[in-house]
């Protein structure tokens, strides 16, 4: 589950200031860094004709030794510096970006963003070095005018911008170069869950019980509700006083809310809720895991009402601001944050889905298709959530493997999918693990 490593500017710096202290060189780390630049270059684009451009920094110095390594496998490339670049630099098929990397904290000079954007206007292939120049590591946030890349090669590990909004929609490919580099921290991108073994000899609540509790809009439990079976809950039954239509048979409509059902292993509400704030405040009377969204978020009020409830809550942005308010920082210092004063696992959901644990945890979502931006599909992400913790899986892991499946269904239901198609696409995101 837990995927490629992420780290800060400063993070990496200290861990490439490790490596030297332990007898690595910085020039070896630059040639390191290089080779595997021009590698990745390589077999992505072949022996296309190539124009590199090098800063003053670390990251010219990569985009040099990978000019070189390229030139002896009869690469025809050519090397424009910081101090060179104009309008007569012309352009190439290829276009490698090694100006700036994680260190820069300020927009580019106007030219140098000018001529950075029409030669990667006239290239057909554009590759980043570490992050595309004009992007901030630890936020994500674009500091000018940043092209469109179709990869980028980074170092050791992912920085943040590979995964917040807006930068990583302009990284195009991620590749992650091993350079040596021992990087351990606590964030880190999901991978695919390990989800827990199914007991031959067991029973329905050995694999889990979800009770979700409906409210005026009963579409969006309905979703929940489907999309937690599919994921595998042994048993979800809601609770509602007036039936759903469309719901699969195997679902079990109560008219009364047993929140206190010792075999209960997560509690689901908030989508459709509406405003009914008295099924939350019965919710936060039960001891069992839950999952709170959507309405259940904004009827919180004050997220001190979470402590000690092992709860999951996944708020967008709007619900995030009306439960934390304007919380300062960049999007994974906010969550971190959030998580800190609920004691809950904060599901801070976006284009740049973030999973933050009150134990200072972080885990970043891979790059999410547009097409999830549509009615239903978090109530979805919300019962398959729901589901994982059921099954057994911590809080945190439990968010992390929802996510993740959520993705990966959305991978499998396509283009225009709707939320319903999302749901039915479960199975398969689970099976293909």
């Amino acid at each position: 589950m837990r995927g490629r490593p992420i780290l800060t500017a400063d993070a990496m710096r200290a861990a490439e200031q490790a490596a030297i202290d332990a007898g690595t060189s910085v020039e070896e780390l630059m040639e390191t860094a290089g080779a595997a630049l021009a590698e990745a270059v390589y077999r992505f684009a072949g022996p296309t004709p190539a124009l590199i451009l090098c800063g003053p920094g670390n990251n010219g110095g990569d985009g040099r030794v990978a000019a070189r390594c390229l030139a002896e496998r009869g690469v025809a490339v050519r090397v424009a510096t910081l101090s060179e670049l104009s309008a007569d630099t012309d352009p190439a098929p290829l276009l490698i970006d090694a100006l700036f990397g994680t260190g820069l904290k300020r927009p580019l000079e106007a030219n140098v963003s000018e001529q950075l954007s029409r030669l990667c206007n006239a290239a057909i292939v554009k590759v980043a070095c570490d992050l595309p120049s004009g992007v901030e590591a630890d936020s994500g946030e674009e500091l000018g005018a940043v092209p469109a890349f179709d990869m980028t090669v980074t170092f050791g590990a992912l920085k943040p911008a590979h995964r917040l909004h807006p930068a990583m929609h302009k990284c195009g490919r991620v590749v992650l170069a091993d350079i040596g580099i021992a990087t351990v921290g606590t964030w880190h991108e999901i991978g695919p869950p390990a989800l827990p073994a199914l007991d031959p000899g067991g029973h329905k609540y050995d694999r889990g019980l979800v009770q979700a509790l409906a409210g005026t809009m009963p579409g969006a439990i309905a979703l929940a509700a489907k999309a937690a079976a599919r994921a595998g809950a042994g048993y979800v039954r809601v609770s509602t006083s007036k039936p759903i239509d469309g719901l699969p048979s195997a679902i079990v409509q109560l008219d009364h809310a047993p929140v206190n059902d010792e075999r209960i292993g997560c509690l689901l509400v908030g989508p459709g809720l509406g405003g009914i704030p008295q099924v939350l405040t019965l919710t936060l009377t039960s001891k069992a895991p839950k999952v709170i969204d959507a309405d259940g978020i904004t009827h919180l009020g004050e997220p001190e009402r979470l402590k000690g409830q092992d709860a999951i809550i996944t708020p967008h942005e709007g619900e995030f601001r009306k439960l934390f308010g304007d919380l300062p920082g960049s999007k994974p210092l906010r969550a971190l944050e959030a998580a800190r004063r609920s004691g809950a696992v904060v599901v801070y959901k976006g284009p740049d889905t973030l999973v933050a644990s009150p134990d200072g945890r972080l885990a970043f979502a891979p790059a999410a298709h547009p097409w999830l931006a549509s009615a239903g599909t978090g109530d979805v992400l919300a019962g398959v959530i729901a589901a994982m913790r059921a099954r057994g899986l911590e809080a945190f892991e439990a968010a992390c493997a929802g996510v993740w499946l959520h993705g990966r269904a959305a991978d499998i239901a396509g283009q225009q999918l709707i939320a319903d198609d999302l749901a039915d696409a479960i199975p398969e995101a689970i099976a293909a693990l």
